[in-house]
């Protein structure tokens, strides 16, 4: 059983930047995808950026691209996602996610709780 607990999020006014953390629990993070999910009410939960066990390797989606960045620190077993540029339309619950094979497809095995952001115009 892993457990991940999201912190960072907040207000913030549009052009504005988050980063948010997340902690995991277990000896074997190292080797874990991490990703992060977010969903704003009345949509689906999406993808928004995931990074590899070995960090050799990130997936973006299309609508952050350019302007967020994940990343992990395994000594830390903490990943992290940095938004800069943010929009109203990033507005949602973010969701950490981690899974021993990949987060991009399927659902991944294991959520924190969510943290909100929310983007004023």
């Amino acid at each position: 059983q892993v457990q991940l607990v999201e912190s960072g999020g907040g207000l913030v006014q549009a052009g504005g930047s988050l980063r948010l953390s997340c902690a995991a629990s277990g000896r074997t993070f190292g080797t874990y995808a991490m990703g992060w999910f977010r969903q704003a009410p009345g949509k689906e939960c999406d993808i928004v950026a995931a990074i590899s066990w070995s960090a050799d390797s990130t997936y973006y989606a299309d609508s952050v691209k350019g302007r967020f960045t994940i990343s992990r620190d395994n000594a830390k077993n903490t990943v992290y996602l940095q938004m800069n540029s943010l929009k109203p339309e990033d507005t949602a619950v973010y969701y950490c996610a981690a899974d021993r094979g990949t987060v991009v497809r399927g659902t991944p095995r294991y959520w924190g709780q969510g943290t909100q952001v929310t983007v004023s115009s």
